[in-house]
């Protein structure tokens, strides 16, 4: 699937992994984010982390009227807020989908689906 985006100069295809390629480096960056879990890990009785090239199984991108979300599944670690990573992890997403691609996300959708202990 790819997104298209109609400019002056013509149009553009946005392929979701490349959607899902900025995400993961973005989100990766935030402390406290160990990596990237398939969707429905949580069922496993451990989530696995994603290697580099399965990123799209962890993160979803969703046309909606006008705007675009994203579903994002991650691994966090211990001892830290939970909450202060999950809001660390959609400014950082947003903004940087945002300043790469010049399109609007509405929604940026972060799961935990396991904690990790070091």
């Amino acid at each position: 699937m790819s997104i298209e985006q109609k400019t002056s100069l013509g149009s553009i295809h946005i392929s979701t992994e490349a959607i899902a390629t900025v995400v993961a480096s973005a989100a990766l960056e935030c402390y406290g984010v160990v990596g990237l879990a398939k969707k429905n890990s949580v069922l496993d009785e451990m989530a696995k982390l994603l290697n580099q090239n399965d990123f799209s199984k962890g993160i979803f991108v969703k046309k909606e009227k006008q705007t675009f979300s994203v579903d994002l599944y991650l691994i966090v670690a211990s001892g830290v807020k939970i909450t202060e990573i999950v809001t660390e992890v959609q400014k950082k997403v947003r903004y940087d989908l945002e300043k790469t691609f010049q399109m609007k996300f509405s929604l940026i959708n972060v799961f935990v689906q396991s904690i990790h202990t070091r």
